[in-house]
């Protein structure tokens, strides 16, 4: 069995080195980075890929223009496309079209609660998508199956959760004989969650506070990014960056970019907002809050905790008062038994009907534009990295015909709410005055998904 991962950004590279690290040993594997806007940097490679076993400095980096032929050199069983969605979709569709094709494996790189439109319609034309939870598996099978697509999910562990021990350190509490207490209160910082300035303010705030309220212990604020180094997500404000605005801050508040795998082996509890990081703590045993300052919604990606225990404010934060989870919302949310686990099963299948000439086709998703669109999305998707003329001319083409469609929309919209006010104010049935937003051609919204 020959697998050939493709990587484009921090979370999805640390997710792709574990996943294909976890593999059986016996499958020939290579990791390769592809070149786009957010390539994560070399310290950003060597903390992602800690726990990998993989070197860094072998890492492969390759221009979208040369990954073709380097498929084709390596003729592989299975490729699996580890990226954001709109990434995801331009290589899915280029791996497809490799002779002969390649199984095309996808996924997502941690907690993928709630499931969205998005992250499915990126990866339509892969054979085989990878989840991490018996909940993730139930609630994408649903909206896939809602939307009339025919998606095939598989079920893996998160690979960089070190399960193998979770129960022992799950049910351990407190130090034994001769084990040094940890101390430090980790922060799992996230790009965009909080969003909004203000939001994030207050949880710098919310460190500071805790820092200061036991200057005996550390406050680790734990940043995937330093400055100037790109993440999955972009993010506007950077912790560091609003801590330094609260002024002079005590020596036990620290900001680290080391691995998440290192920051917790010091850790007395983590805190987050909805990071992945809480399933990597709650595996070794280390107790974590859940930040319910700001609710629970879809936004904050935060509704997979509800029924585990670990919501808190920040009272509790700063008092350092860590939960562990309640034991019923483990089976459910990424600590299932292993045998429930069937990504080596199903890709071996799909492998092995590849192998006799019987792997299905799987249908393209039928976009408007013909060619001129598959250029737009590969520009908007690879932006200056890709250097292609047809790249360039959808740019030129699709920005104003996107800007003239989002301004049609408005005019629709404000038509249908002026119409629908006047109809209101003579005590007459509105219909159809909100429809449905569009989800194709130029005016199109791209997530990271």
């Amino acid at each position: 069995m020959r697998i050939v991962a493709i990587s484009d950004s921090d979370s999805y590279l640390k997710w792709a080195g574990a996943l294909i690290s976890s593999l059986p040993p016996e499958w020939e594997s290579e990791l390769i980075v592809v070149q786009t806007p957010v390539m994560p940097s070399a310290s950003q490679r060597q903390s992602a890929l800690a726990l990998s076993g993989i070197d860094p400095e072998s890492l492969a980096r390759l221009p979208l223009v040369d990954l073709p032929q380097r498929l084709a050199t390596i003729r592989p069983d299975a490729v699996l496309v580890a990226t954001r969605g709109p990434v995801a979709r331009v290589l899915i569709r280029m791996a497809s079209k490799t002779d002969p094709r390649p199984v095309i494996v996808s996924g997502l790189p941690g907690i993928s609660i709630p499931a969205t439109f998005k992250a499915l319609r990126f990866r339509l034309q892969a054979d085989l998508f990878v989840l991490h939870s018996l909940r993730e598996i139930r609630e994408f099978t649903a909206l896939s199956r809602g939307l009339g697509w025919d998606h095939r999910f598989a079920l893996a562990t998160l690979p960089f959760v070190e399960k193998g021990e979770q129960l022992e350190k799950l049910e351990k509490r407190g130090p034994g004989p001769g084990d040094t207490v940890p101390g430090d209160l980790v922060f799992a910082a996230q790009a965009v969650v909080p969003q909004g300035r203000a939001d994030r303010l207050r949880v710098a705030r919310l460190l500071l506070d805790a820092a200061i309220a036991d200057p005996t212990r550390r406050v680790v604020v734990k940043v995937r990014a330093v400055r100037g180094e790109r993440q999955t997500h972009d993010e506007l404000d950077g912790y560091p960056e609003l801590l330094e605005q609260l002024g002079r801050l005590p020596d036990n508040l620290v900001v680290s970019s080391e691995p998440m795998s290192v920051a917790l082996d010091t850790a007395e509890g983590l805190m987050t907002v909805s990071s992945t990081a809480a399933i990597e703590a709650i595996a070794r045993g280390i107790p974590v809050i859940a930040l319910d300052t700001f609710g629970v919604s879809d936004a904050l990606i935060n509704p997979v905790f509800e029924g585990s225990g670990l919501f808190a404010g920040e009272a509790a934060v700063i008092g350092r008062e860590f939960r562990q989870p309640v034991a019923g919302w483990l089976d459910d949310n990424y600590f299932h038994a292993s045998t429930d686990d069937d990504l080596i099963e199903q890709l071996g299948e799909l492998v092995s009907a590849r192998r006799m000439g019987a792997l299905p086709g799987r249908a393209a998703e039928l976009l408007p534009g013909g060619r001129l669109r598959l250029a737009w999305d590969r520009r908007r998707a690879f932006a200056e990295a890709d250097r292609t003329l047809s790249g360039a001319v959808a740019l030129a083409v699709g920005v104003p015909a996107r800007a003239a469609v989002l301004l049609a929309r408005r005019i629709a919209r404000r038509t249908r709410a002026v119409r629908g006010e006047r109809l209101d104010s003579i005590g007459l049935p509105v219909v159809g005055a909100r429809r449905g937003r569009r989800r194709s051609g130029f005016g199109s919204r791209q997530s990271a998904a």
